[in-house]
């Protein structure tokens, strides 16, 4: 049987090959087939949707990857997906139904209200009053290194703050719908460092989830700290829904 189709969604304030560069080659080092999807980070609905026309045109079983705000997206993204075998959160958000990305970090007390800065999407001032404020977050510069790339050279650090992405307001606050892991295995890798996502709410999420867990000794962005272990993880939920098919 063909090897799963590893899918790895970035997160917030990143891109593709700043987040997965060196798990990705590890995977495809050990003979995955690996595609790191352009998160759009415009709000929750939106960003799903977007993955979901990315999985349709795909074939064979497929692992979801998810990174921090990442890790919302996968969840609605697979709910209804015949071909999705696993999820894996990487220092992510795994909300229930009728939870948001920003109710967690509020109540995890996360430092993202801290350490970013709201600057007007084009068009914000004939946005409709009620829906979600129409602005996106950038990670101020001075805080970067600190809250969320702590495991790099700061040189380092400085270039993905400069080249950071900005995520929509939107993506904070749309709610989940009926969650995928309520039907499909889960993984969770804890960041025990994390300042974004504390420690805390990681692991509330993973054991509500009843996750298989590890945890690494990182910051937030945990993949560019401990890839390997993360690749592993990866490789082990994997190999698992192989056998899960194999014998279903």
């Amino acid at each position: 049987m063909s090897k799963p189709t590893i899918v790895l969604v970035h997160g917030a304030f990143a891109d593709g090959t700043s987040s997965w560069r060196a798990v990705a080659g590890i995977l495809i080092a050990r003979g995955y087939p690996v595609l790191a999807a352009a998160n759009p980070l415009r709000g929750l609905h939106h960003d799903a949707e977007s993955l979901r026309a990315v999985l349709a045109a795909l074939t064979g079983p497929v692992v979801l990857v998810g990174h921090s705000y990442g890790g919302a997206v996968i969840t609605s993204a697979a709910t209804e997906s015949d071909t999705v075998t696993a999820l894996v959160y990487v220092a992510a958000f795994a909300p229930d139904r009728g939870e948001t990305a920003g109710e967690l970090d509020e109540r995890f007390a996360g430092q993202a209200q801290h350490v970013t800065t709201a600057r007007p999407l084009p068009g914000a001032d004939q946005a409709a009053p009620d829906g979600p404020p129409q602005v996106e977050l950038t990670i101020l510069a001075a805080h970067f290194h600190e809250v969320f790339a702590p495991d790099i050279d700061p040189a380092d650090a400085a270039v993905l703050a400069a080249t950071q992405r900005p995520l929509a307001l939107a993506g904070m606050l749309e709610p989940m719908g009926a969650p995928a892991w309520q039907r499909l295995p889960a993984y969770y890798v804890l960041a025990t460092r994390d300042q974004m996502i504390p420690v805390a709410g990681q692991r509330l999420m993973a054991e509500r989830m009843q996750a298989t867990t590890i945890e690494v000794a990182t910051g937030h962005a945990a993949m560019l700290g401990a890839p390997e272990a993360i690749a592993e993880l990866i490789i082990a939920a994997a190999k698992q829904a192989q056998i899960s098919r194999e014998h279903g």
